[in-house]
């Protein structure tokens, strides 16, 4: 079972079991981060699951969806490092994926 590492704004670690399948943004709030406010459920309409990906999976990642890059760009602390982690799905080989969840627009 892949591990997902999560940093909170404060800085404080976890890591989770994730079942393969299941989005970022459903771990987290499996395991009661919360700070990810994933208003939308995971549909793909908000911006409240915005994480920063470590960049050492950035080549691993499914590319970005023309909806999934407006929606980031609603954000004021968008950066390279943006994803909404309800499009990114657990899988063996994102095994130690380390995601720190964005500040709050």
């Amino acid at each position: 079972m892949p591990k997902l590492v999560v940093v909170t704004r404060e800085g404080e670690e976890s890591v989770f079991e994730a079942e393969a399948g299941l989005s970022v943004m459903e771990v987290i709030r499996d395991n009661g981060v919360d700070e990810l406010l994933a208003l939308c459920g995971g549909c793909c309409s908000c911006a409240t699951c915005h994480v920063f990906v470590d960049p050492a999976f950035t080549g691993v990642l499914p590319e970005m969806s023309d909806d999934e890059n407006d929606l980031l760009d609603s954000s004021d602390h968008r950066d390279e490092r943006s994803r909404l982690s309800c499009q990114l799905v657990m899988s063996d080989e994102l095994d130690g994926l380390t995601v720190t969840i964005a500040p709050e627009d």
